[in-house]
């Protein structure tokens, strides 16, 4: 059967210019099976990517030598390319990619992805990620929430993020993204940043911040307590005012926090934070030693001084 297949297939393309549509069309089935049957293995066969660009450099040449080619021998090289590479020669574009989100719940939680690099989230964030990287770029989407992120370094791969409507592009480096409704922070801790807006951009180096507001993007030097590393280690506040801690607590929890009045900001206190407690231990903790009431609502507290 595979030699009588064969055979007719080879009698189809001999035929060129006079195959009748019903010809036309299983030749073009032939090609669409063979192309979602088509494999690569890159142990065995190189760089698909290589071959896929040097076969079609061939193909170029020969249609500039020839200003008509016919449409039979446009099909025998598309069907050559889908047969090695497992590429559509109509579309050239990679098979799909799969989204995944990641979503977590009241604590920190982290993501290692395929290229090496590390995402560590904040409690109620949200990050859209492919299963594994293709093209020139690595794109993640920061949904909601905060998130400290540890690029793996690859120049000829940048890393990209997408935080509503801000884009933070860098290569290899190590910073934080604050993402709450229309607000958005990025703090660089090493390495480089680009951070652009629909209507600016500025670049960051370590130590400093871009604030993007009410559609305006700015630059300035970060607070030192945003600089804190509250994915991964204990964190030890030692006489320090409530405003110090609430800034580290926003960016470790992902919530916001309203104070009855800005007196309450200037109390002094220790608190020691575990890397991996719950935002109610650490309020639990604040009110033994303040006194201060804490009431949620949705994603903000609001902060009570009580007599």
């Amino acid at each position: 059967m595979a030699n009588q297949q064969k055979h007719y297939l080879h009698k189809l393309i001999e035929n060129a210019g006079k195959k009748t549509g019903t010809e036309e069309e299983l030749l073009e089935n032939f090609m669409a099976s063979e192309y979602r049957n088509a494999g690569w293995d890159d142990a065995t066969m190189g760089s698909r990517q290589a071959a896929s660009e040097k076969i079609l450099t061939g193909i170029q040449k020969r249609i500039q030598r020839k200003k008509r080619l016919k449409r039979s021998y446009i099909y025998i090289a598309a069907a050559s390319i889908a047969l090695v590479l497992g590429i559509s020669f109509f579309t050239l574009h990679e098979p799909q990619v799969k989204m995944l989100s990641f979503k977590t719940g009241n604590a920190v939680d982290s993501i290692h992805l395929q290229d090496g690099s590390s995402i560590y989230l904040s409690a109620n964030s949200v990050l859209k990620y492919p299963e594994y990287f293709t093209g020139n770029e690595r794109n993640v989407t920061l949904l909601k929430g905060n998130a400290f992120f540890d690029v793996a370094k690859n120049p000829q791969h940048p890393f990209i993020i997408t935080s509503g409507k801000l884009k933070t592009r860098v290569l290899g480096t190590s910073f934080h993204i604050r993402l709450l409704k229309d607000r958005c922070n990025v703090v660089v801790l090493t390495g480089r940043v680009k951070v652009t807006s629909p209507t600016q951009h500025v670049n960051l180096v370590p130590g400093e911040e871009a604030l993007f507001k009410t559609g305006s993007l700015t630059k300035r030097n970060a607070h030192k307590r945003k600089l804190v590393n509250w994915y991964t280690q204990d964190i030890n506040l030692d006489n320090v005012t409530l405003d110090e801690v609430i800034r580290v607590l926003r960016y470790k929890y992902g919530v916001g926090f309203e104070p009855e009045n800005d007196k309450i900001l200037d109390k002094k206190l220790t608190v020691y934070i575990l890397k991996d407690a719950a935002l109610n231990d650490v309020l639990q903790q604040i009110n033994y030693i303040t006194n201060l009431k804490f009431e949620h609502y949705a994603e903000t507290i609001k902060i009570i001084d009580t007599p």
